[in-house]
């Protein structure tokens, strides 16, 4: 064959390698959304960890929250580009027949728990929507700052099990990423002081425990938020893969909150605990690394608060 006749062959070949090329494109679009200049690099994936000798053989932790699609559920946005400041905010989870779902088993009191942070780990926000039946659609309002951001629906759809989509979308604005900085375990927030106790290994279950004080002293009549003695929400740094942390049966009152959480990888996670006090509901807010391989870190709140609040 001539130079000329090899000319259209290899041409023919530059197409369908660039069509390959953009169905790939499309596909990872699909799964992970809009992401900002501004949002911190991804994390590899667990599959990419295992052959990793420092890595944990992560396979057997599932990791919830890192597509938009599971199971034939997927979240759907009107929109990925919004406003920064209080606006409102919709969305629509589709099930497998291509519908919109309408029925959802309660879970923690609510039908659906909707997670949003900025990919920066700041700006968290966890609210529970309302449900339009007739259409399937659910609004909310956010507190946006400008930047990227990732929401988490979190919910059991009638007669099945839990599920966790995610979703980005940015809100306008010129907003700088902020550093997650160093450790810490122990926050001030509302005029209580939180400190965290916790030895993370990785794909084990390990136990976080906070405990609450206010002007110094130990608070012992904590309350019940959405049905628990607290709620922790997990989220790994880069990905923002979602773990989200059990209570321990029968914990009492406080001052502590014992927690049961599985951390799927080593990396850097920020923990945000939810607990609930003479009526109102707080928010403090953590950092911890975890090794790696066979071996723990040991983070352990100073009792005089010296860890910093965040």
């Amino acid at each position: 064959m001539t130079g000329l006749e090899k000319a259209p062959a290899r041409a023919a070949a530059y197409v369908a390698v660039l069509g390959v090329v953009l169905v790939a494109a499309l596909g990872v679009g699909r799964l992970v959304g809009p992401v900002d200049l501004d949002a911190a690099p991804a994390h590899a994936s667990d599959d990419e960890h295992a052959g990793d000798d420092h890595a944990a053989p992560a396979a057997s932790v599932s990791t919830a929250g890192l597509a938009q699609e599971v199971d034939g559920y997927r979240l759907e946005l009107p929109g990925t580009r919004l406003g920064s400041g209080v606006q409102p905010f919709t969305f629509t989870v589709v099930g497998p027949e291509g519908e919109p779902v309408t029925a959802y088993d309660e879970a923690h009191e609510r039908d659906l728990h909707l997670i949003a942070v900025r990919r920066d780990l700041t700006g968290f926000q966890h609210v529970h929507p309302t449900l339009d039946p007739a259409t399937g659609e659910w609004s909310t309002e956010l507190a946006l700052e400008p930047g990227s951001w990732r929401v988490l629906a979190d919910f059991v759809p009638s007669g099945g099990e839990q599920v966790v989509l995610g979703a980005d979308l940015v809100a306008e604005g010129d907003g700088g990423s902020v550093p997650l900085g160093e450790d810490v375990l122990s926050a001030s927030v509302d005029g209580y002081e939180v400190i965290v106790e916790t030895a993370p290994a990785v794909g084990e279950e390990t136990a976080v425990v906070a405990t609450v004080r206010r002007d110094g002293r130990p608070v012992t009549d904590l309350g019940q938020y959405l049905g628990e003695l607290g709620h922790l929400v997990v989220l790994r740094d880069g990905d923002l893969a979602y773990v989200h942390g059990h209570p321990d049966a029968g914990a009492g009152t406080g001052p502590e909150i014992p927690f049961t959480a599985t951390f799927p990888t080593g990396g850097r996670y920020r923990l945000f605990l939810e607990f609930e006090h003479a009526g109102a509901v707080h928010t403090a807010e953590f950092t911890v690394s975890v090794e790696a391989g066979d071996g723990h870190t040991h983070s352990h709140g100073d009792e005089d608060g010296a860890g910093g609040g965040h």
